[in-house]
């Protein structure tokens, strides 16, 4: 943040220790990311079995769990950061350490992989879709969430969003590695993996209800667009 002595590099991974404290405020700077978390688990089906595996890629601090309770995975979550995987732990997450490049898990492991709001924080875009379908069982599902490689959502998500108190960290993000989709769903198909997109957004009235201290949440809602946020869905080929 602004305000702190130690000046960090945009997307610095020694960002989130910094920040462990602020995972689980409703009202803190990872507050959108709660609401984003709610509209990925709306895209995963109740487990199709008895030990269906959920892979959760960047973690965090488990921030999915909650909105997953009731649909019968084991939720495992791949992180850097052994601080966030020891607050995921307390939400019922198995904790991986490990980086979306190179995830410490075998093949085919998982029903659903999911790749939320990190995708835009990797060095290397094909690898770590990659690591997500190496992971996908036949038939299994790829749930994504991430921030589109466009002017429009270089001056939204970064040059306003990185401003706004509370909605995200100046700095979090690296302009350069914002998601070129064209790349994304190309990389996806490489790995049988067919992906669907669609631009999302937060509901403009659930904002200023939450901006004024009278929600503590804030829904996502469908866009046309797909040039700042969005989300991607698609199967792996059986």
């Amino acid at each position: 943040m602004s305000g702190s002595p130690e000046r960090l590099a945009p997307n610095d991974p020694a960002m989130y220790d910094r920040l462990a404290g602020e995972w689980w405020r409703p009202r803190g700077v990872f507050a959108m990311l709660h609401w984003l978390a709610a509209a990925r688990a709306a895209l995963v089906p109740p487990a199709p079995g008895e030990g269906a595996v959920l892979v959760d890629l960047g973690c965090g601090a488990g921030l999915l769990a909650p909105h997953l309770d009731g649909k019968g995975y084991t939720h495992i979550g791949v992180d850097l950061s052994l601080g966030a995987l020891r607050q995921a732990a307390e939400h019922g997450v198995l904790g991986v350490q490990g980086d979306v490049l190179a995830v410490p898990l075998p093949d085919a492991c998982a029903e659903v992989v999911v790749a939320g709001e990190i995708l835009e924080h990797v060095p290397d875009l094909r690898r770590a879709v990659a690591e997500a379908c190496r992971l996908l069982r036949p038939g299994g599902l790829l749930v994504i969430d991430t921030l589109a490689a466009t002017a429009m959502c270089r001056l939204l998500a970064i040059g306003v969003a990185e401003r706004l108190p509370r909605i995200a960290t100046r700095g979090v993000h690296d302009p350069r590695l914002l998601v070129d989709r064209e790349v994304l769903v190309a990389a996806c198909a490489k790995h049988d993996v067919a992906l669907e997109l669609r631009g999302i957004r937060p509901k403009l009235t659930d904002f200023a209800g939450w901006l004024l201290g009278r929600r503590e949440t804030v829904r996502m809602v469908p866009v046309p667009t797909t040039a700042v946020l969005f989300q991607a869905r698609g199967r792996k080929r059986v």
